[in-house]
């Protein structure tokens, strides 16, 4: 569809879009061309390295990624948004990951899944232009299509890319959801921005698994974050130890970032923890049957992980807790499972507690 002719001048619309933007949540906006051919690097190098893991799809459509006016034709600019979600009691998420009898559930996941919630005020900020300017061009995304948003937003100034592959804003750290409007309309392209992490390394020194390989280099396939979500079926039994109590995502290269102090904690209620799943125990999880967890969790990402994986990841938190009667007598409940992989990772983590146990007994 061919623009209308706005009845703002192309920058005076940019700034009415960033004030409608604010109005509707958003943080900050920005706004970029389609140009990703450093992304693109990046990203084959990525692919070649095989830092994908079964994430097949990143390869399948690679091309799409790099090439936004192939996801919505006549694209030529970007318009970028981010919609902080810390919540209150974010300096409290070192707490629950060091008692091993709770589950660790990453910050992001704690409230209405936010794909819902970006898109929803994304397609607000449509109808909004659209109402002054009239019909124009667009389509949106909030992660829900092969788009490479993390380099779009850094385009678009809203932030650089941080050494544990994040984007990194000096007014708001990392804990926000990036967005994106597709458009047709010719509006200012605003300048990224430097990077700012220096000399710091305190997100690689962080990661649990050694998944950010380099700075800027992530390996998936030892980020917890992947094994907990994206990975199905067996995860690699090095790796179980080393996941501790973090049942779904993993924040802790976000959580010893600098910046992070600098972070806005949200107004907005969507992002609120739901059933206390920000302070939850292992066992009473543990216990809950298919029906219960989609009722917990509906609206929410954490639905991503589905009922197997759910069991499969809370199943290596009990075998990396401390040896104790009750849980052991949760995972027996499940050595029976219908499921292999629940099966595999409730003996591994019975042998966990069970040659802990003796350890203790003979010392």
């Amino acid at each position: 569809m061919t623009a209308a002719a706005p009845t703002l001048d192309s920058r005076a619309l940019a700034d009415a879009i960033r004030h409608w933007a604010l109005e509707l949540g958003f943080t900050e906006t920005g706004i970029t061309d389609t140009d990703l051919s450093d992304a693109a690097r990046g990203l084959r190098e990525f692919l070649d390295a095989g830092h994908h893991g079964s994430m097949q799809w990143l390869e399948e459509r690679a091309h799409m990624r790099t090439h936004p006016d192939t996801l919505h034709p006549g694209t030529i600019r970007v318009i970028c948004v981010r919609m902080d979600f810390a919540p209150a009691n974010i300096k409290q998420a070192w707490d629950v990951i060091h008692d091993d009898q709770k589950a660790y559930i990453s910050r992001y996941a704690l409230g209405r899944d936010y794909h819902k919630v970006v898109r929803k005020r994304l397609q607000k900020l449509a109808d909004r232009i659209q109402s002054e300017i009239g019909a124009f061009g667009y389509r949106a995304f909030c992660d829900s299509a092969p788009i490479m948003e993390k380099p779009l937003a850094q385009k678009a100034g809203l932030g650089w890319r941080g050494k544990h592959t994040l984007t990194l804003s000096r007014s708001g750290g990392s804990y926000f959801f990036l967005g994106e409007i597709l458009t047709d309309l010719p509006l200012p392209i605003d300048a990224p921005v430097a990077d700012h992490c220096g000399s710091c390394t305190r997100c690689i020194t962080a990661c649990p698994t050694a998944a950010i390989v380099a700075p800027y280099q992530l390996d998936a396939r030892r980020c917890i974050a992947y094994l907990t979500i994206e990975h199905k079926g067996s995860i690699d039994e090095e790796l179980r130890p080393l996941m501790g109590n973090r049942i779904f995502g993993c924040d802790d290269c976000q959580l010893v970032c600098p910046w992070n102090k600098y972070a806005q904690i949200t107004a907005e209620p969507d992002f609120s923890p739901r059933n206390n799943l920000d302070t939850p125990q292992l066992i009473e999880l543990f216990a809950w049957d298919e029906a219960t967890f989609l009722e917990k969790t509906e609206g929410m990402s954490l639905r991503r992980a589905g009922y197997e994986g759910w069991l499969r990841n809370i199943a290596i938190a009990l075998g990396n807790g401390r040896s104790s009667s009750e849980a052991i007598a949760a995972l027996t409940t499940r050595r029976n499972d219908p499921s292999p992989v629940v099966r595999e990772h409730v003996d591994w983590a019975l042998g966990q507690l069970e040659g802990r146990r003796k350890t203790v007994a003979s010392s």
